[in-house]
């Protein structure tokens, strides 16, 4: 490789790359020919690409504590919005995933060793469960952080990360970890093996990961408020709760759902990974990765708020009477609340099963240039379940025949809600499955041009299949509708790059997808770098891209979700108000524009910087309008915003649903900062991201926080700090920094602070194959910001840390 300053110096300013690869050790790099940096098909000479990339060495996820790749991913400056993880506990069916420049998680492409992972969750998913990939297995993740759907196709608008596996290992290693909360819960662990051979002529990798993450209750945490919901468990009836004495009160009190929801999410991970590599010949190369993953998680939340419209005219006299008006009339139905802790709290459990097998292989022709072909099948299916669920016309009826029981506000057994068919185990079923062939050929020319060609085909499907109880609205959640839907694509790309002069360099790319469900697209990219001189270099690339609808937005049918919202009229009892959520046969792609600008600087010996500004541009956006906002409009007497959810200007809301559409827009702009410096015994990052602008369907959101749509704070940071105080002995010191936002609850205006969490850790060599690591995440115990409209706890889960500071400890043994 062309070692030259420039080259040292894109290493120096890769933000957390020299865990992998320091400046010092560059001469190792030597014997390498020819290596493929994410965003290009090219096997490359250097490292020298107009694309920005982040690269995050297994080291380091070590030393930092990480137990998943979601953590990995969502405490980087470029992440943004919302996403699953360890602490989602509404809706999330334990599932983990990432979401770049917060542009939504299914505009991030998640690639393992450069070829695509199947959707995984719970069924019809649009997006990757980051659980299926065992942190054991990661050699480094790569974050491309612009467009690549000229490269790759569909899905990677925000970007892509690359998960790339280890392979060519020997020796056997084996490592355990433990991490537990300063309260003395979440108890968290794993244990790994890791075991490399020669085998028939090649290399044969293969290893097990099992772990397992610790609950955490809500109310367990200080800056948890008591909830309140007006769904209680003595149960009202005309929002009148019993008074002991056969009659009605007023509700004087509510229920605190914390004391039974999860903070923190439990799961087991059972992972078990092979990659064999062997020569064929002198000229070919072949490559086999196998991959299973077995999820098995749960969320907790409160007993189900049942929700019963009674006919008055089937009660009896003594309890309809009490609501009579003066004239003595009584409505035609009374509403029914009851919080059923009788059942006992709603326990969601999924079992998810994750298989994924590329085969993969390459070859030398005498021109030197190289062609490869593979083929790889991903398959999830899952199972989950609901306990304690209520099925609502069992309890109508068991509702009328025991009048005195439920009117009583007395504690009601389980053995009776069972008898009555009131209770029940709520079981979902669904998957996803993907199959996909390719080939390509890439090489240089003589004159020093490079390219690559290739085509693809990829088949998708999906589906989910809802309780047979929930899909007839008997259940007191929300109806839903199965899912059900497949597509394939073919696509042709080809790639170029090719050096001007001495200090220019073009690249260009190009794809054309074919989809059996709208038609073609067409995509390109185009970049260019420019060397001054040894110590200063500046890129570009400017692109467009699309995303094609997926098998949930297409075929998904009608699924109700109880969301928090502000009603403007003030109609609703409680928080938590009802949409229907739908998708549409006839959706369109996203089509997207994006352009970075950037410079790599060696500044001084050991100091050098990138510096990156970005933008991106999505039209024909497949989104759902704001509720909240359609909401408020509506209140304020907009007539088309009343319609498009479904609601009337009086604020009737028992209809509203949201429909997929491709009105929605999207535009971001920001500027990526890394700056670094190393010497002998100590280094020194700083990885920033500043957000100037970032628009959705025309409401700007930068410097806001919501519950529904979570944090775009206007600068984050990552700083980083690791000092050898000996040659085995590592200490290091990470902040994490968040700046405050500005929010709106039902016009009350609101301003988070800033927040900074510190992290310390100190790594012990004990000898050349023993290593024991440990710190302290969250080393203050900051406690999160308060979001009065936040999606759960009062807060953004998915942006603050909400368990608090947390021991870990760790060990790995290499033999």
């Amino acid at each position: 490789m062309n070692k030259t300053s420039l080259n040292l110096a894109v290493l120096a300013a890769l933000p957390l790359f020299y865990s992998t690869v320091s400046v010092a050790e560059t001469s190792s790099l030597d014997a390498i020919e020819t290596i493929q940096v994410t965003g290009s098909r090219i096997n490359r000479t250097d490292m020298e690409t107009a694309s920005p990339v982040t690269v995050i060495s297994a080291e380091l996820i070590a030393q930092s504590g990480y137990a998943s790749v979601e953590e990995i991913l969502s405490k980087q400056p470029v992440a943004a919005g919302m996403n699953l993880g360890a602490t989602s506990n509404n809706g999330s069916g334990g599932s983990a995933t990432v979401n770049l420049r917060g542009m939504g998680t299914n505009r991030t492409l998640v690639l393992l060793n450069g070829r695509r992972m199947v959707a995984s969750g719970t069924g019809a998913d649009s997006s990757v469960d980051l659980n299926t990939i065992p942190v054991a297995m990661i050699k480094s993740i790569e974050i491309l952080k612009d467009g690549a759907s000229a490269v790759y196709g569909s899905d990677a608008i925000a970007g892509v990360v690359n998960i790339i596996t280890k392979q060519d290992f020997e020796g056997t290693k084996i490592a355990a970890d433990v991490s537990e909360t300063a309260q003395g819960d979440g108890t968290s662990g794993g244990v790994s093996i890791l075991h490399g051979v020669e085998f028939a002529g090649g290399n044969l990798v293969i290893g097990a990961q099992f772990s397992e993450r610790g609950k955490i209750i809500q109310a367990d945490r200080d800056h948890v408020e008591p909830g309140c919901s007006s769904f209680i468990p003595e149960g009202t009836l005309g929002g009148k709760t019993p008074d002991g004495q056969g009659g009605f009160k007023k509700r004087q009190h509510c229920y605190d759902f914390t004391q039974d929801s999860y903070a923190q999410t439990p799961n087991e991970l059972f992972s078990a990974f092979s990659s064999f590599t062997t020569e064929l010949d002198a000229d070919t190369r072949i490559n086999a990765d196998l991959m299973y993953t077995r999820r098995e998680s749960n969320q907790q939340m409160a007993p189900q708020p049942a929700n019963i419209d009674l006919l008055s005219a089937k009660l009896a006299d003594k309890y309809s009477q009490l609501f009579a008006d003066t004239d003595g009339n009584v409505a035609q139905e009374l509403n029914y609340r009851r919080r059923m802790t009788d059942a006992g709290p709603r326990i969601s459990e999924q079992v998810t099963d994750t298989y994924r097998f590329s085969l993969g292989i390459t070859g030398e022709l005498e021109s030197d240039a190289s062609w490869d072909v593979s083929v790889t099948y991903g398959r999830n299916d899952s199972e989950d379940k609901v306990q304690n669920s209520i099925h609502a016309g069992n309890m109508e009826k068991s509702i009328y025949a025991n009048q005195d029981l439920w009117f009583s506000g007395d504690a009601l057994s389980r053995d009776f809600l069972a008898s009555q068919g009131t209770m029940y185990t709520e079981t979902n079923k669904g998957g996803n499955e993907q199959f996909i062939m390719a080939a390509g050929l890439s090489g240089v020319t003589s004159f020093d041009l490079g390219y690559a060609v290739g085509i693809e085909n990829r088949f998708e499907s999906g589906f989910y299949t809802p309780d047979l109880i929930t899909q007839a609205g008997e259940s007191t959640a929300a109806q839903q509708d199965p899912t059900s839907g497949n597509y394939s694509v073919q696509s042709v790309y080809g790639e170029v790059s090719m050096p001007v002069n001495d200090q220019l360099s073009l690249e260009a790319a190009t794809r054309f997808d074919n989809y059996s469900t709208f038609g073609t697209a067409v995509t390109w990219k185009v970049g260019a770098t420019y060397r001054f001189n040894d110590e200063f270099m500046m890129r570009s690339v400017a692109a467009t891209g699309f995303r094609a609808p997926n098998v949930a937005e297409l075929y998904g049918g009608n699924s109700g979700s109880f969301d928090y919202l502000d009603d403007p009229w003030g109609n609703a009892p409680d928080a938590q108000i009802l949409v229907n959520y739908t998708g549409d046969l006839n959706l369109q792609p996203e089509e997207s524009e994006s352009f970075t600008f950037g410079m790599v600087w060696e500044i001084t010996d050991g100091l050098s910087s990138t510096l990156d500004y970005w933008s991106f541009d999505i039209t024909d956006a497949i989104s759902r309008l704001n509720v909240q906002n359609q909401m408020n409009n509506c209140f304020a007497g907009q007539q088309q915003a009343c319609d498009s959810i479904n609601i009337t200007p009086a604020g009737d809301l028992s209809d509203m649903t949201s429909v997929l559409t491709n009105v929605g827009s999207q535009q971001t702009s920001g500027i990526d900062w890394n700056i670094g410096y190393r010497q002998d015994s100590y280094r020194i990052t700083l990885d920033t991201t500043y957000l100037i602008e970032f628009k959705e369907d025309g409401i700007n959101y930068e410097g806001t926080i919501d519950g529904n749509m979570g944090g775009y704070s206007k600068l984050k940071a990552n700083f980083t700090v690791d000092y050898n105080l000996t040659d085995a002995v590592t200490l290091a010191y990470n902040a994490q920094y968040i700046q405050g936002m500005d929010g709106n609850n039902d016009g009350d205006k609101y301003t988070t602070d800033d927040v900074v969490y510190h992290n310390v850790s100190a790594a012990y060599e004990v000898n050349d194959q023993w290593r024991i690591n440990g710190g302290v995440k969250n080393l203050l115990d900051t406690d999160p910001e308060y979001v009065p409209d936040g999606n759960d706890m009062n807060t953004i889960p998915s942006l603050y840390d909400v368990v608090g500071r947390t021991f870990y400890l760790s060990t790995s043994y290499r033999f």
